[in-house]
């Protein structure tokens, strides 16, 4: 296996830079740093071809590249982006039923919400 991986892009050799994944029930393309993972419903795409992307009419395209952030997400990172996702996989009535969901609705660290998707602020900040 190959250390470097590559743009998904057809005839596309330059190295992935950035991954994108399409969030269908907010007609959303987030375009983030590159995986830790390949994953077989996210694309990675190389640093001409994600500074190109656009979104079909309609969707919105959020952007999480940071020239300051690190090239490989930390533990943190990940452990964060999987609950995000477990949170997003529960049924609404249990989630909203919960004890302790409360709590992260007024999170401080919280700047922007646009369906399940969250904006955090950095805690360095």
């Amino acid at each position: 296996m190959s250390p470097v991986r590559r743009c998904s892009r057809t005839a596309c050799g330059r190295p992935a830079v950035a991954t994108l994944t399409y969030v269908y029930a907010d007609s959303t393309a987030v375009l983030g740093p590159l995986a830790t993972y390949a994953e077989p419903h996210c694309y990675d795409l190389c640093a001409e071809h994600s500074e190109r992307l656009t979104a079909p009419r309609g969707w919105e395209v959020v952007r999480l590249l940071d020239s300051s952030a690190p090239a490989r997400p930390s533990g943190d990172d990940l452990e964060a982006l999987a609950n995000a996702v477990r949170e997003a996989a529960r049924p609404q009535e249990r989630a909203a039923g919960a004890g302790g969901g409360g709590a992260r609705a007024a999170d401080p660290m919280e700047v922007a919400r646009r369906g399940h998707l969250r904006v955090l602020r950095s805690p360095d900040n």
